[in-house]
């Protein structure tokens, strides 16, 4: 049985409540896609078992809760959370040393990308809380943004696909690589307003 069946089985009985506990989980970096999860909230919508609009405002209360917990872990506790175990085996050495050159090269701008990063995301959260020079406002403000864009392709890409499923996998497929473009669109034109305005203070 594949995970969305599984997820598909467990929302069915469970409905907001499940989807929320599932999403928060993934904010912990255990492996679970977020996107199919939303997914699935979205297919159990489109069966008329939840309310598509509150399944995305549960989608978008899940994603946040699970990503502000991480951030707030790593500014509560600092470095001293990377000596729990379930904390270690998501900021892996290699994974800390590429977060925080990431953050280096792109700044708070990686609080965006990182919704848009499953392997990264829940390191690049608990590093931005650890750094504390990130305010939790502009911190919820990246993240949300982000969410804005991903959180409501998912769920309603699972309402109106909720019926057919070989063309809503198909769909989910291309949704990845379309908000991918999405981000390398958004990404490079960020880099040249950055470009720009480095050149025009060089001029000045």
């Amino acid at each position: 049985m594949d995970i969305l069946q599984i997820l598909l089985d467990f929302f069915t009985g469970y409905g907001y409540f499940a989807v929320f506990i599932v999403l928060l989980v993934c904010g912990f970096g255990v492996p679970i896609p977020e996107d199919i999860t939303l997914v699935a909230g979205g297919i159990i919508s489109g069966l008329g078992y939840t309310n598509v609009h509150w399944m995305f405002v549960v989608g978008m209360a899940g994603v946040l809760a699970g990503d502000g917990i991480m951030f707030f872990a790593g500014r509560i506790y600092g470095e001293k959370v990377l000596g729990f175990k379930p904390i270690a085996k998501v900021m892996t050495p290699e994974r800390f040393a590429a977060v925080q050159e990431k953050f280096a090269r792109y700044g708070n701008w990686v609080l965006f990308v990182a919704r848009f990063l499953p392997g990264l995301r829940s390191p690049i959260f608990l590093t931005a809380g650890m750094t504390r020079r990130i305010p939790y406002w502009r911190f919820l403000l990246m993240d949300g943004f982000a969410a804005l864009i991903s959180v409501p392709v998912w769920v309603y890409l699972g309402y109106f696909g909720a019926r057919n499923r070989d063309w809503l996998m198909h769909m989910v497929h291309r949704g990845q690589a379309g908000i991918l473009i999405v981000i390398a669109v958004l990404a490079a034109g960020i880099g040249f307003v950055w470009w720009r305005r480095k050149r025009l203070a060089i001029k000045a």
